[in-house]
C-alpha cells in the first residue's frame, strides 16, 4: 500500500513540476536573424499548446502566427548554467489576451517590431533577452511564446528571475502553512475523534468479554467443567 501511494505521489509531483516549468516565464539570451508569419494548422491533438486569443480559436481550423526566429545560447541545469555553444530556437507570439497562462499579453504587433529591430549577423550580433513560457516539440509543432524582449550589452548577463524566486518562495509558505493548519487540526478534531473511537472499542470488547465470563461461568456451573 505505501508503495502504491509513493508511486502516486511521485506521478502527482511530476505533472505539477511540468505544469510549472511549461507556464512560469523562462528568459533566454538570443540572437534574432528573422521574423516572420505563417499559417498554422490547429487539431484537436496540437491546440493545446496554442494560446486561444479569442472565442473563435476554439473552432478555426488554422491562423496566422507570427514566429520570431533566433540563435539562442545552450544552458544546463534548467537554464541556471550558460554554455558557449549555440542552437536555433523559433518562438511564435501570440496574444494571451484575458486566457492561460495569465499573461495579460496584448501587444504581439509591437514585440513583433522590436524583434524586427533587433535582427543582426554573426558578424555584427544584437543580444537581446526573451521571455517565454512553453517548450519547443517539434513532433507536435509547438512552440515557446514569447512574451518579452529586451536588448542586452553581451550574451554574458546574468538574469534574476524575480518572478519564479517570488512565487515558489509563496508556494513554499503557503504550503508550510497549510501543513501546519492541517496538524492543528489533526490535533484538535481527528485526534480526539480517533481517541473516543478506540476508547469506545475497549469498551465494547471489554464487555463483550465480562458477558463471555459470564456465559463461561454459567456453563462451568451446570455442567461441572
Amino acid at each position: 500500500m505505501r508503495y502504491v501511494r509513493n508511486t502516486v505521489l511521485t506521478v502527482l509531483a511530476l505533472i505539477f513540476g511540468a505544469f510549472l516549468h511549461y507556464t512560469l516565464p523562462q528568459h533566454d539570451i538570443v540572437r534574432v536573424v528573422n521574423t516572420y508569419q505563417e499559417r498554422q494548422d490547429l487539431d484537436n491533438w496540437t491546440r493545446i499548446f496554442w494560446a486561444h486569443p479569442d472565442y473563435q480559436s476554439d473552432t478555426l481550423t488554422n491562423r496566422d502566427v507570427q514566429f520570431i526566429q533566433t540563435v539562442k545560447k545552450k544552458t544546463f541545469l534548467f537554464g541556471f548554467i550558460r554554455r558557449d555553444a549555440e542552437e536555433v530556437m523559433v518562438y511564435r507570439n501570440e496574444d494571451t489576451s484575458w486566457g492561460w497562462p495569465p499573461y495579460f499579453k496584448f501587444d504581439t504587433a509591437s514585440l513583433q517590431t522590436e524583434a524586427d529591430d533587433l535582427r543582426s549577423t554573426p558578424e555584427n550580433p544584437k543580444w537581446a533577452v526573451i521571455t517565454h513560457y512553453g517548450w519547443r516539440i517539434e513532433l507536435f509543432s509547438a512552440f515557446p511564446n514569447a512574451v518579452a524582449i529586451r536588448p542586452v550589452e553581451s550574451p554574458d548577463v546574468t538574469i534574476i528571475p524575480w518572478f519564479n524566486i517570488f512565487f515558489f518562495t509563496v508556494l513554499i509558505v503557503g504550503a508550510l502553512f497549510v501543513r501546519a493548519m492541517w496538524r492543528q487540526f489533526r490535533e484538535r478534531t481527528i485526534d480526539p475523534m480517533l481517541d473516543d473511537t478506540r476508547d469506545a472499542w475497549e469498551k465494547v470488547d471489554d464487555f463483550a468479554e465480562e458477558k463471555r465470563s459470564r456465559l463461561r461461568r454459567w456453563w462451568q456451573s451446570w455442567t461441572g467443567r
